[in-house]
């Protein structure tokens, strides 16, 4: 069981979205807050926010298409408030183009910020959790890092990875007997700006789904260390159907609305922090 009193907390992407609304829980909970986003102004937003409330964090402006921003800002991070104990790699950006249409900037941006940065942010704060024993890694992943979508080339490619990121960590921690705990997040569409004009099919199957519903999940998860959690319930199925033959699967995919759930997107592509 992971307890967030009293730890050192770091989101990324924390100045709206999820990251902010996690940020805000926590705050809640008694955890201290280390908050990292490109939004300089958000991030002072916050600051003014949090004071109001009566809670004090800590905040760096950090571009994450930068490994040696991240390097540097990490460091600061460290040295001004010692090792971190719970880090939630929550940032990400979404194109929503049809590959030909995506420019190789923004596939390079994609990937630097959904992928790229949890390899450098990990590697920044993993070494004092491993000579502690202790801490905790959250991945905001995706559904979309566990089934492909059209118009979603880039961003389902970053979150495969992502996911595959969280489970051969998961695997390394284990080999060295440590008690460092991962937890991989993957949820459906989440109604927070980033993925506007997203439609569902079957909404009582594969709802938008609420901010405060998901973060009041992801809470727990990091909690009860939960390894993986997937929300709703109707993505696990995304794993059996896989072993239909192919036909049959972009069958179910079109079926259920997925393959066209991008259609009549207008969400924000350079929308930092609210994944989904």
């Amino acid at each position: 069981m992971t307890d967030v009193v009293g730890k050192r907390t770091l989101i990324t992407g924390a100045a709206s979205g999820i990251g902010k609304l996690l940020a805000q829980r926590l705050a809640d909970a008694g955890a201290r807050l280390v908050l990292w986003d490109i939004d300089s102004a958000g991030l002072a937003q916050l600051e003014t926010e949090f004071a109001a409330a009566g809670y004090e964090i800590d905040t760096y402006t950090c571009d994450l298409t930068s490994r040696e921003t991240i390097a540097a800002v990490a460091a600061r991070t460290l040295a001004d408030g010692g090792p971190i104990d719970i880090l939630i790699n929550n940032a990400g950006i979404v194109s929503g183009k049809n590959l030909l249409d995506i420019s190789e900037e923004e596939i390079e941006r994609t990937f630097q910020v959904n992928t790229l940065a949890l390899f450098w942010t990990v590697k920044a704060f993993l070494p004092s959790m491993l000579d502690n024993d202790s801490g905790h890694i959250v991945t905001i992943a995706s559904a979309a890092g566990l089934a492909g979508t059209a118009k979603l080339t880039d961003y389902c490619s970053s979150k495969f990875a992502a996911v595959g990121f969280d489970e051969s960590l998961r695997l390394e921690l284990k080999t060295l007997e440590s008690n460092v705990v991962t937890t991989v997040v993957c949820p459906f569409y989440i109604n927070t700006g980033m993925f506007d004009g997203v439609k569902t099919r079957f909404s009582w199957l594969l709802p938008i789904m609420k901010p405060d519903a998901v973060v009041k999940r992801i809470l727990r998860a990091i909690r009860k260390d939960r390894r993986r959690l997937i929300m709703p319930w109707f993505i696990y199925t995304s794993w059996p159907i896989r072993l239909l033959p192919v036909s049959w699967f972009d069958a179910l995919m079109a079926f259920f609305g997925v393959s066209h759930s991008m259609d009549d997107f207008r969400g924000k592509s350079e929308k930092v922090g609210e994944d989904g």
